[in-house]
């Protein structure tokens, strides 16, 4: 007769199975292994502000990821931020994405301007690691057959048309009365793309335009430009320029005392920023900007800004459009089941992320574009930025043209 008394390896067996249907830990049992996420913005060098809100922006959201118990497809698996510096500079960028890949991100965040998001999305190429672009316009970036990358905000053609368009309806609405244009913008990428769109198409649209002029990035110095401007007189001044140029433009028209018949901003760095307008308050009064910026009907956008600000931080478009932007990456996580880089690109591929606060519907990539990203346009009134148009999200009727001072 065989003995009824189990084996060494049959008794672990059994009582790990009872352990586990009783719902107890297994003592030594492996924990779920954090999810390394590189988070990459210029948070030193001329866009040190911009990429430090960005930064702010994703570690809100990994934190309220956590907070809610993780990814739970990998049994509440942690996301864990991997922190790079691009130093405002594209060859750091991609530096960076090689310190990221040693370390074993599953995927990236970043990297607000557009010069660096090439260069940090084709080193990710490299190594397949998914790569969510969370405020660089250049179509450029998602126009070069690159699958690991997406972006979920508009890019600067999207950006133009819309400003193109809603400009064409004010002035018709004003009786016409702007006829002419003059083009301030930033050298890089961003501001020279969406410059040499508004100069194309703004003629067609009935509108003049007197002179594009380009500038450095940093320009501590807008004196020159801005006698040339009221040489040339324009009725609309549209800049296009990251936030420390743009506040030093607008400072300086209003010193030289030129107040045109509107500032109608395309991506303005400042325009819609709420530092700008809490330290310049006069100078930022009745900017009308075409712009990122969130559903204001929607009350986790309001919960979130209580919250940022109670940090002693400016809600700008670079906090949500991050946050939202790593939102959408760990909805891609945990539809994927994988922290495997090729299975978060085909959940991203294949994302209907819908569970956000931006005005773009449901999330739809071909070709690494968000189709529904839209811009709202905004314009600072009564000491606020309210949105001006689409109607399902205004706030405001538009102030156009300028009341003369």
């Amino acid at each position: 007769m065989k003995s009824q008394v189990p084996s060494r390896r049959q008794f672990v067996a059994q009582t790990a199975a009872l352990t586990m249907a009783a719902g107890f830990p297994l003592i030594g049992r492996a924990q779920v292994k954090a999810i390394k996420i590189g988070v990459l913005h210029p948070v030193t060098g001329a866009l040190a502000f911009s990429g430090s809100q960005c930064r702010i922006g994703a570690q809100l959201a990994i934190d309220d990821i956590n907070a809610a118990g993780g990814i739970k497809s990998l049994g509440g698996a942690k996301l864990e931020a991997l922190l790079g510096d691009a130093q405002s500079k594209p060859e750091v960028g991609a530096a960076e994405v090689e310190k990221m890949n040693e370390a074993g991100v599953s995927a990236i965040v970043g990297a607000y301007a557009s010069a660096i998001c090439l260069a940090t999305t084709q080193a990710a190429a490299k190594y397949n690691i998914p790569h969510v672009v969370d405020v660089g316009v250049a179509d450029s970036i998602v126009e070069r057959g690159l699958k690991n990358t997406f972006r979920f905000g508009p890019g600067y053609t999207t950006a133009a048309h819309v400003a193109m368009n809603n400009l064409h309806i004010l002035n018709k609405l004003a009786g016409n009365v702007a006829k002419s244009v003059m083009i301030i913008h930033e050298e890089s990428l961003f501001g020279t793309g969406t410059a040499q769109l508004l100069a194309r198409d703004l003629p067609a649209l009935g509108f003049e335009v007197k002179e594009v002029v380009k500038h450095a990035n940093p320009t501590r110095d807008f004196n020159n430009i801005v006698l040339r401007m009221k040489a040339v007189n324009p009725d609309i001044v549209i800049p296009a320029n990251y936030y420390n140029e743009y506040a030093l433009l607008v400072r300086t028209m209003q010193q030289q005392k030129f107040r045109p018949k509107a500032i109608y901003s395309v991506l303005g760095g400042a325009a819609s920023s709420f530092k700008f307008l809490n330290e310049f308050p006069d100078a930022a009064k009745d900017i009308i900007d075409c712009n990122h910026w969130f559903n204001p009907k929607d009350k986790r956008a309001l919960a979130l800004r209580k919250r940022v600000e109670a940090m002693k931080v400016f809600f700008t478009y670079e906090v949500f459009c991050t946050y939202t932007a790593t939102m959408l990456l760990a909805d891609a996580i945990e539809r994927a089941r994988s922290a495997r880089r090729e299975d978060i690109v085909a959940a991203l591929a294949a994302s209907s992320f819908a569970n956000h606060f931006m005005p773009y519907g449901a999330t739809r990539f071909v070709n690494g574009q968000n189709q529904g990203a839209q811009p709202l346009m905004t314009q600072v009134q009564g000491g606020d930025i309210k949105v001006i148009f689409p109607k399902e999200y205004k706030e405001a009727e538009p102030v156009f043209p300028l009341p003369r001072a």
